[in-house]
């Protein structure tokens, strides 16, 4: 059990990092038990790694204190400055650890500043750091204002010098002047390499871009995935709602001989077709737009034999889950990174003829409070 971080208890990233693993789950468990408790017992996986598991940190320029010296890190909690520089978290690995050093180190013999959302002085603002688990490759996203007058040429020698596990493939550079505490999609300047980074899960191949949707544990992943692939079960046709860059449907895709993935951002759709292209899949259908738009549209076209759902943290939109009923698939997977938005929709899927089966939790996120839940329901009349 590490127990080394200096910044435990004050940057409200670990929650659990003074108990044994073990422990931990049993929390956990006890915690999704209360939450589900009316759909019988519930199994928690453990996660495969608890250190150094996290594939993507988006960490945020500020000080160490009122008037102290630069730092770069996570928020401390209840401040909006003070930041817990990560070179002893165990949520992330050395690779990472090493050029956040190398970052903060240059900047600090610079004379930027972190920006100031009240003052709007300074121009530091973010550092997004992404790794393939299973490739070793790096993506490095730096985000300031416009007034930065530091030069990047020597940081990013001084990067591509570090002596890495894995490798840097991409290095990044995004301009916002925007008074909110945000990473945007916007202003971003390619300064070396390429702009995605590659990602190997449960066999397939994944491009991952900057500013794409991936899951943040991909050892876990696997596990998570094995567990939504199992519920799925086999057919004619799957839906993929919420599908992101469309791993759970490039996933299904052996299964069924047809798998249709809907997603909002245009850009995860384009992800989406351009993975299933390197992996030679065929049978997949993506399509960019708002979730109950498109199920409408494709309602009369591709009736599913399942549905697998992966929403956002507040569940199913309201408007759109009786269109999701309307589809008639005799199964429902349901794959919820917050298991209390499982339990709030769950009751009108019931009303709906719908009956939990079974659910599963995974726990994706060891060290933090987070575990992320996958129900499987079935229609009353196809039992």
């Amino acid at each position: 059990m590490n127990t080394t971080c200096e910044h435990f208890g004050r940057c409200g990233g670990c929650t659990y990092l003074d108990i044994p693993y073990p422990q931990e789950l049993d929390i956990k468990k006890a915690a999704l038990t209360e939450t589900l408790s009316s759909y019988g017992h519930i199994n928690l996986h453990p996660a495969p790694r608890i250190e150094g598991y996290r594939n993507k940190m988006e960490l945020a320029f500020g000080d160490e204190g009122r008037d102290g010296q630069l730092a770069l890190g996570m928020r401390k909690k209840r401040s909006f400055y003070e930041v817990a520089t990560p070179l002893s978290c165990v949520l992330i690995c050395d690779d990472l650890k090493m050029i956040v050093a190398c970052v903060l180190e240059y900047f600090r013999n610079t004379s930027e500043t972190f920006y100031h959302r009240k003052r709007h002085t300074g121009a530091l603002r973010h550092l997004v750091l992404r790794r393939g688990e299973f490739t070793g490759e790096i993506l490095i996203n730096l985000v300031t204002s416009s007034a930065l007058a530091a030069p990047l040429p020597p940081l990013m020698q001084k990067l591509r010098a570090l002596e890495l596990d894995g490798e840097i493939v991409g290095i990044l550079h995004s301009t916002n002047d925007g008074v909110a505490d945000a990473v945007k999609n916007e202003n971003v300047n390619l300064l070396w390499g390429r702009d995605y980074y590659n990602e190997k899960i449960c066999g397939l191949d994944f491009k991952v871009s900057a500013f794409s949707f991936f899951q943040t544990n991909s050892a876990g992943a696997e596990f998570l995935y094995d567990i939504v692939r199992k519920f799925a079960g086999t057919g004619e046709t799957a839906y993929d709602l919420y599908c992101g860059t469309g791993t759970i449907a490039q996933i299904l895709s052996p299964s069924f001989e047809k798998v249709v993935g809907v997603e909002l951002v245009e850009d995860a759709i384009k992800a989406a077709n351009d993975n299933a292209a390197i992996n030679g899949i065929t049978n997949c259908s993506f399509y960019a737009g708002d979730v109950l738009d498109i199920i409408q549209e494709l309602n009369h076209r591709h009736l599913p034999d399942v549905v697998v759902v992966d929403p956002p943290r507040d569940g199913l939109h309201p408007k759109a889950l009786p269109h999701i009923i309307a589809l008639g698939a005799s199964r429902l997977v349901y794959v919820a990174c917050k298991p209390s938005s499982l339990a709030r929709d769950l009751p009108a899927l019931a009303a709906a003829g719908y009956v939990v089966e079974k659910i599963e939790g995974m726990d994706m996120f060891p060290r933090t409070p987070h575990v992320e839940a996958v129900a499987l329901l079935r229609r009353t009349n196809d039992r």
